[in-house]
Order: structure tokens, then C-alpha cells, then sequence
């Protein structure tokens, strides 16, 4: 396949896990080792009206954006989603012969799966990351088509038997580093519960933290970031829940539909106690902050892969572990209350795992980017030539 002549290397990123893939992207372009196209989720979900902190994110990064309506096939029976299949086999395919790149890097998940696909049919070269303990599906798949595959944590690598594997860690946002120590959300001391579903929510973690507000308050200042859902509204919900608690437990509760990159860093600062999901993203920044978690794995998520991934930090005394078969307002407050009672030992595990996490991921994986792109200058220079 002939590459467009161009100043600069064009490289297309794709995946379903936007923060690490965004670290990368920004550095490629503030280094100008190459530009970077986008092919994402305009919306979070099906049938969703809101725009994803994804798109969000990524455009107001200055990248082009290009929306794939990928299909996927993983424990679904929505005919809508088997009809996307050829629509996002056909789109990539498409947007790959315009915008003809030099290299596909994949972040994984089924959105990933069509681009990869219609790149290795164009004779583009694929690298992609896997971010979880446990390779799904779509990324088994992708791994096929992939030139390498970087992985977050050696047990991974037995998945991808045949590849060329390298274990890079995963790419952290800087973002997350930067705090002002002076900075405080609260007037009380108490300690800091921060709540996430991840970037779109999850309204039974939502519903749950509700019920238990009114109790949770007494003894914690809490931030709760509960995503924005057409369908579900639960940051009005929860608004409208906080306007009506006593004026005294008002002040300790802050609900943010999305925590945006020049916040995230405090917040994650000022937390004594991180509650949430356990997808690849949060589990590793979590241990890379040096942060107490509880985890409320999904339970439906391919291989059980949230669990095994909470699984890395609740063995090594970092973390607690809430089933969402046992989620209700009680469980979640003895959990937490549990939690507060034995904190120094939790402390004591969230460092000692903090210490196993590879934090130069991000420059670990420019360096491989940039061997394959001289590679691939060399080798137009000696046809050239």
C-alpha cells in the first residue's frame, strides 16, 4: 500500500479505553514525532444523546475526530448492534483509504476490532495495548492482525501466544499528577470518599449511593462522579437528592456528572477511599496514586476480567472487593465503614503496590512507536533511494 506524502507520520488511534490512548496521542503530537486521527464512540451508549467524555475529550485535545459505529457480537442479542458489524467494518475501511496512516494503534474492545481489521487489509501496520489481567474477546482477536502487542501486566501475556509481546505497563495521564496541596473541596475534616461508575456512570452504583447518602455523610465528605445518561438522568437525581438533605450534609457531598482532566488529578489527591468499578484504567491508576479502594466489579463484563483485575490489589491488602449480587445501601456503608476502621493497613497495601507499577509507560510505548516509524522512513528511503 502507498502511504500519502506527508511532513509528519499519521497515526490513527482506536479503542474503547480513551484516557490511556489519549496520554499517548498528546504526546506524539507535543513531541511532533507524528499527528494523530481519532476513531471513536461520538456517544457512550446505543440509543444515547449525549456526547461521550470521549469525543469531549479527545476534540477539545485539538485531534480529528472520526465516529465508528462498531458492532459488537460479546454477550449481546440487540439486533441493532449485529447490524453495526458490517457498518463499522465498512467505515473504517473507508476512513482508512482517506486518511491512509502509518500505523493503527489499538486500545482494544470491539470498536477497536473493525479498524484493525480493514488496516490489515490495507496493509497497514496495528500495534495494540492490552490494558486488563485478563484479554477479552475483541483484543484475542485484534492480536491477530497486530505487528505487537503491549501488554499492562505480565499475566497477560499468555494470551497472546504467537505475538510479539512487550510488557509496557499502561500510559498515565499527567493530569493526574497535578494538585495544589493548599486546595481542600471541604470546610469539615472528614474523610474523602471519591465514587465513580467510570466515564459513563453506572446507575446501580448511582441508585445505591442515594439510599445511602444520608447515613455515608455523617462520616464522610464524598465526590461522586455518576457520568450523564439521556435515559437514565441520574446526575439530576442526584441533585435533586442532595437539595434535599440538611444543609450541614448538603456541604459534604459534590456530584459531578464527569470529572474532566483539570480536576481529576485533585480529586484523586484529596480521596482517602476510591469507590468504583474495576475496569483495566481505574484499577491501575488507583494502584499507581497509591489510593485504598473498594471495588464493585461488573459482573457481566467478558471472562469476569473487573474481578480478576481487583483481584491484583485486594491480594496485596490494597482493596476491598463488593460483589454487585450484594450491592445495597447497608452492604456499601459496612464496607466503607469497615474500610475506615482498618485504614492504616489498607494505607500500607496501596503503597507497597504502588511501588510494583511501571510509571513510564507512556514514554516506554513512544519509544516503540518511534522504532517503527524510523523503521518504516528507512525503509521508504532505501526504495527511494
Amino acid at each position: 500500500m502507498m502511504l500519502k506524502k506527508r511532513k509528519k507520520p499519521l497515526i490513527v488511534i482506536t479503542g474503547g479505553h480513551h484516557n490511556s490512548a489519549l496520554a499517548v496521542a498528546k504526546e506524539l503530537v507535543n513531541r511532533e514525532i507524528a499527528d494523530v486521527t481519532w476513531y471513536g464512540h461520538r456517544h457512550t451508549m446505543l440509543g444515547d444523546k449525549e456526547d461521550s467524555a470521549e469525543y469531549k475529550e479527545v476534540s477539545s485535545s485539538g485531534i480529528r475526530f472520526r465516529e465508528i459505529k462498531a458492532g459488537k457480537v460479546y454477550k449481546t442479542f440487540n439486533p441493532i448492534h449485529w447490524l453495526r458489524l458490517p457498518i463499522g467494518l465498512l467505515q473504517s475501511f473507508w476512513y482508512l483509504l482517506l486518511d491512509r496512516p502509518n500505523l493503527v494503534f489499538s486500545f482494544g474492545g470491539y470498536l477497536a476490532a473493525p479498524v484493525v481489521l480493514s488496516a490489515w487489509m490495507q496493509g497497514i501496520p496495528v500495534v495494540t495495548h492490552e490494558q486488563t489481567t485478563v484479554a477479552g474477546l475483541a483484543n484475542k482477536f485484534i492480536a491477530l492482525f497486530a505487528d505487537e502487542v503491549f501488554v499492562t501486566w505480565p499475566q497477560s501475556k499468555k494470551y497472546f501466544e504467537g505475538s510479539t509481546v512487550k510488557i509496557t505497563g499502561l500510559p498515565l495521564r499527567k493530569e493526574l499528577f497535578k494538585y495544589d496541596e493548599n486546595h481542600k473541596y471541604f470546610k469539615e475534616k472528614l474523610p474523602v470518599l471519591y465514587i465513580t461508575g467510570g466515564k459513563q456512570g453506572s446507575h446501580i452504583i448511582n441508585q445505591t449511593v442515594a439510599e445511602a447518602l444520608p447515613e455515608l455523610l455523617k462520616h464522610f465528605n464524598i465526590i461522586h462522579q455518576c457520568g450523564r445518561h439521556s435515559h437514565f438522568n441520574d446526575y439530576e437525581m442526584l441533585s435533586n437528592v442532595k437539595k434535599e438533605l440538611p444543609e450541614k450534609l448538603q456541604q459534604r457531598y459534590l456530584v459531578y456528572d464527569y470529572v474532566y482532566l483539570d480536576e481529576i488529578g485533585q480529586v484523586f489527591h484529596e480521596a482517602d477511599i476510591v469507590v468504583g468499578r474495576a475496569g483495566g484504567h481505574t484499577v491501575y491508576e488507583i494502584a499507581a496514586l497509591g489510593k485504598p479502594a473498594l471495588f464493585i466489579p461488573i459482573p457481566w463484563v467478558s471472562h469476569n476480567e473487573q474481578y480478576k483485575n481487583a483481584r491484583v490489589l485486594v491480594n496485596e491488602g490494597a482493596a476491598s472487593i463488593l460483589p454487585e449480587n450484594r450491592l445495597t445501601a447497608t452492604t456499601l456503608r459496612d464496607e466503607l465503614f469497615n474500610m475506615l476502621e482498618n485504614i492504616e493497613n489498607f494505607r500500607s497495601g496501596a503503597t507497597n503496590t504502588k511501588q510494583a507499577i511501571i510509571m513510564d509507560a507512556r514514554e516506554r510505548i513512544i519509544d516503540e512507536i518511534s522504532k517503527i516509524l524510523n523503521t518504516q522512513e528507512k525503509g521508504s528511503s532505501t526504495k527511494n533511494g
